[in-house]
């Protein structure tokens, strides 16, 4: 019998595991291959159910029935036209124990974001690559700047060292598009790392010594769209497998057309079937073999590279149902993993609407468990630049924000955030203000949810250029690169600015890491004024306090105005200093800081 020699030139999931409760498709792509009968060879337990024919005669699926009592071990696809017969091996591992009921991100956690391309180049070889279209160019904005998942592992102690307990790098997959790839969100391969990046094996690896660091790994993926680079398009399984007009359609980027009991079917159409970008074809999720594919390819990676999250680009532009399938294979397969989606908007009802559980009037059930707080985002970012004592402004917009949390169905399952890689840098919204800085980051280490910080504004990185926007926004980190002026890795080359902001944020995140009273605990704030804003963390035995001095003065905290809860407190001690503080001091906060002061509840 022959081999496949220039019969098959690909099989995806590349590979299987015995145990597995999502059901196996395969998809084969070879010349004519559609004008084959398959079957399997080999081992115990593993079998062809069907094949299904695509519009093009270069695909089949091969649905394959792993049994419970299978045995792994390498099989062998044989297929066959008349006297013609090759076969191609197959693997089906032995699943991991334990696998199912692995644990991922929750409110204990810090994530730290990082962009690889922009984070450090532990490989200046693989800088550019004979099969990927785009060539490193580090003076360019857009373009390619060497970083890969080599420098990543480089600087795993750093990450932990801040404070971190997860990380999510944005996506790593090949993305072949001729330019603007370094960020990774033109998938050209579902099931290969950018070779500028590394390789399979090198991400698995990265993952396990995260592990080794006391890091989660949250893989940043898009089922929304692929990019015109991906080897598919030349070919498509299903002409409806991707959203095909006349002429470019853009998607019209209104998906409260979602959940708009007035929304027409023209604008909700649009929305979901647009193209996000030219370069980015939009995936059509209601062809049940699109449907099929991602859920095994999110559950391959998983399986493949010991995951500990998804973070899903571009959420709500997905089809919505096929959608809350997905979410819901996943957590099937792995009960305990978090999926938390980019729902970009500023509306808490429309972004409430997205969190699985959440009672929507409509009875659609996301099962995505999280989701990122861009509401929260906008009000801190909206009231920490600003001095005005107008209502609705400053400090205001934070509480108000917060006042809406009776709308979300799980408040520990929001990613809390003030920047990432998408929008404008912490840095330059405080209009390069330290000590705002810092409040944003006394913030996210006490209110409720899952903080996450963006590389670099541990040390207020600000953008290179805001008119190159994205492109400016994303710098190197210095000292990630060989030759760099100043290595921001290495204590010693920090200004006293950077080196201060760095051992704040440190300080509060590893504090944070053993506090079940910010992880779990409850929260009761009080009424903004004079851009101040304060509020409790609070559970049967502990509390903290958190009092945010936005303002240009020193602020007096009036105890007597929390003695609801603050009569019953004792043992305070400030975070940030590790000074005694009781209730009934006269406690004095300096303009635009932040005083957080644990105590014990009688």
């Amino acid at each position: 019998m022959a081999d496949a020699s220039g019969e098959v030139t690909r099989v995806e999931p590349l590979s299987w595991w015995t145990g597995m409760q999502t059901p196996l498709q395969l998809l084969v792509n070879g010349a004519g291959i559609a004008a084959y009968a398959v079957r399997t060879e080999g081992g115990r337990g593993v079998g062809v159910k069907a094949r299904h024919k695509a519009d093009s005669p270069n695909y089949l699926f091969v649905d394959v029935k792993v049994k419970p009592d299978a045995e792994p071990g390498t099989y062998y696809l044989v297929f066959s036209q008349g006297e013609r017969q090759f076969k191609v091996p197959y693997e089906i591992a032995a699943r991991a124990e334990g696998s199912a009921a692995r644990k991922s991100f929750t409110t204990a956690d810090m994530i730290y974001l990082l962009m690889p391309d922009r984070f450090a180049n532990g490989d200046a070889s693989n800088d550019s690559t004979p099969h990927t279209r785009e060539r490193a160019d580090r003076s360019a904005f857009f373009g390619r700047h060497g970083g890969d998942l080599q420098g990543m592992i480089d600087h795993l102690d750093y990450i932990a060292g801040l404070g971190a307990t997860a990380v999510w790098p944005t996506p790593l997959l090949l993305d072949d598009e001729p330019e603007g790839s370094y960020h990774g969100y033109a998938c050209g391969d579902y099931y290969r790392i950018d070779p500028r990046f590394g390789s399979n094996e090198l991400y698995r690896e990265f993952v396990g010594k995260a592990h080794e660091h006391g890091l989660k790994v949250i893989m940043d993926i898009v089922t929304n769209h692929c990019g015109t680079g991906h080897w598919w398009m030349k070919d498509l399984p299903f002409r409806d497998w991707i959203h095909q007009f006349p002429e470019y359609t853009g998607t019209n980027v209104c998906f409260s057309t979602n959940m708009d009991p007035n929304a027409s079917r023209y604008d909700l159409d649009l929305q979901e079937s647009g193209w996000f970008v030219p370069s980015m074809p939009d995936m059509n999720l209601d062809n049940p073999y699109v449907l099929q594919y991602f859920k095994q390819w999110a559950v391959w990676w998983i399986e493949y590279a010991g995951l500990d999250g998804f973070r899903v680009d571009t959420y709500p532009y997905n089809e919505k149902v096929p959608m809350s399938e997905w979410c819901a294979a996943v957590r099937r397969e792995y009960p305990d993993f978090n999926i938390v989606g980019e729902c970009w908007t500023s509306s808490i009802p429309q972004l409430a609407y997205w969190q699985g559980g959440n009672p929507n009037k409509d009875g659609f059930d996301s099962h995505l468990p999280s989701i990122m707080d861009f509401p929260l985002h906008e009000a801190i970012c909206r009231a920490l630049p600003t001095d005005s004592l107008r209502w609705g402004e400053g400090m205001t917009r934070v509480y108000d924000c917060l006042s809406h949390d009776f709308v979300y169905h799980d408040l520990s399952k929001m990613m809390i955030f003030v920047a990432n890689h998408d929008t404008d840098r912490i840095g330059d919204i405080v209009r390069r203000n330290p000590d705002r800085l810092k409040l944003s980051m006394a913030m996210l280490a006490t209110m409720r949810g899952i903080p996450q910080i963006f590389s670099g504004d541990e040390m207020m990185f600000t953008s290179k250029d805001l008119s190159q926007g994205h492109g400016g926004l994303r710098v190197d980190f210095p000292g990630g690169w060989e030759g760099d002026a100043v290595n921001l890795f290495d204590p010693a080359q920090r200004d006293a600015v950077q080196a201060g902001l760095f051992d704040y944020t440190q300080r509060l995140f590893q504090w944070r890491k053993s506090k079940p009273v910010i992880h779990n605990g409850r929260t009761m704030h009080f009424l903004s004024r004079d851009n101040t804003y304060a509020y409790f963390r609070y559970d049967d035995t502990d509390a903290v306090f958190v009092f945010i001095n936005n303002s240009r003065g020193k602020k007096q905290v009036p105890w007597s105005h929390y003695a609801e809860i603050a009569s019953g407190l004792s043992d305070g001690r400030n975070v940030l200093t590790g000074k005694a503080t009781e209730v009934d001091d006269t406690t004095t906060v300096g303009p635009r800081q932040a005083l957080i002061v644990e105590f014990k509840r009688k």
